[in-house]
């Protein structure tokens, strides 16, 4: 196979480049290790930044999100057992997000991409990338048991954490910074109505949050041990657990049923750079990962495609490489920055096993500080709300 562009990763970052590039006569194949009904199936983020928002309508799949998703001007946080506040992002930020599931979005994309005969090859196997110091890299790949080969210009690893696209990189290039968290999020999703704004909770039981996917769909969380699996945690206990971490009246407000989806997840940063080598680009998962508490996992993977089917275009229809030479710095540049709000977050609102007295009061001191300061309050709501794209 010949193309201009091989992206590895068919998940919301590689099949929102695709399209992006479709749009401006870009030529590309998506190869996906799992099958299309898989990729589907994953319930993950559900918040977007503006920013983001309007790269999807950019991209042509924004008339479901604006008729299905919920606008927030803020959110709120709970902590001390009886102290609620609300955030004002619209009025400190001058922005807004909105919630949207990325299973929703997912579809959206799928649906543009079959209307616009992007080719995506499911099931792949053994995907291995090569001659990416040239001007003509390729992906080699078996499918349902034949090899396979993309011959392209450039390659763009969108395939998370786990793929195989950081290790195209030469021995003593690639630098890679972890940090874990000792605890996880059990998340679950049910047919409820949610509500009506996102609220964060520091608990002495341990960190919660009430989200939302749509008027009919709530996500909700609670900070679990490593060590828990699904199993431990009827839907019983959770909302058991769920109502005793929130104040009294935050909990009278959440409606109860059965889950329809549950996991664990556990908490960590990851920073790979560079992003680019030579003909060789990391966007998403494959490059960083985020603590979901400050929302930037999905936001971050956004961010990295417009940056890079910018620098694409500019390639491709003015033969200029000023975006592809900074697409690694600009990109990092908020993913640290992104990086250091999602730890201030999670430091702040969460139990940590070796948490002493002092800590807690710590922890509350510095709730109560944001409670009262407008100007604490403006500083989480500019990185809340997404800082705006570089030029």
């Amino acid at each position: 196979m010949l193309t201009q562009v091989a992206i590895v990763g068919a998940g919301p970052a590689g099949s929102l480049l695709a399209l992006l590039l479709h749009n401006a006569g870009i030529e590309s194949i998506v190869v996906e290790r799992q099958t299309r009904q898989h990729v589907l199936s994953r319930v993950r983020a559900g918040v977007l930044e503006w920013g983001a928002v309007e790269v999807f309508r950019r991209a042509g799949v924004g008339a479901r999100l604006d008729a299905e998703g919920h606008v927030h001007s803020g959110t709120g946080i709970a902590f001390g057992g009886e102290h609620v506040f609300f955030v004002d992002i619209e009025r400190h930020a001058n922005s807004r997000f909105m919630a949207y599931g990325q299973t929703m979005l997912q579809e959206d994309l799928y649906l543009a991409i079959d209307q616009a005969n992007v080719q995506i090859e499911f099931e792949v196997d053994h995907v291995a990338i090569h001659d990416i110091t040239t001007a003509a890299p390729s992906v080699a790949f078996t499918q349902h048991g034949e090899s396979k080969r993309i011959d392209c210009q450039f390659v763009v690893g969108c395939d998370g954490f786990h793929g195989p696209a950081k290790s195209a990189m030469p021995a003593g290039v690639l630098r890679t910074y972890e940090k874990t968290y000792p605890f996880g999020w059990l998340g679950i999703l049910s047919e409820t109505p949610p509500l009506e704004q996102l609220v964060y909770c520091n608990s002495e039981r341990g960190f919660a949050l009430a989200s939302q996917r749509n008027p009919m769909l709530s996500r909700y969380y609670v900070q679990c041990p490593l060590e828990d699996s699904v199993d431990d945690w009827s839907d019983d206990r959770f909302w058991h657990e769920l109502v005793l971490r929130f104040p009294d009246r935050i909990a009278k407000q959440i409606i109860t049923g059965p889950s329809i989806d549950k996991s664990i997840a556990p908490l960590r940063s990851f920073v790979a750079e560079p992003m680019r080598f030579g003909t060789l680009f990391l966007a998403g998962d494959a490059a960083h990962i985020v603590p979901p508490t400050g929302a930037k996992g999905l936001n971050l993977a956004v961010s990295d495609v417009h940056y890079l089917s910018r620098a694409l275009i500019q390639h491709y229809h003015d033969r200029h490489d000023h975006y592809l030479d900074r697409y690694s710095e600009m990109a990092l540049r908020r993913v640290w920055g992104s990086v250091r709000f999602s730890w201030w977050m999670t430091s702040l609102l969460h139990r940590f096993p070796d948490h002493t007295e002092i800590d807690q009061r710590l922890q509350e001191a510095e709730l109560a500080y944001l409670q009262s300061s407008d100007s604490a309050q403006a500083a989480m709501c500019e990185q809340y709300a997404g800082l705006p794209f570089e030029d």
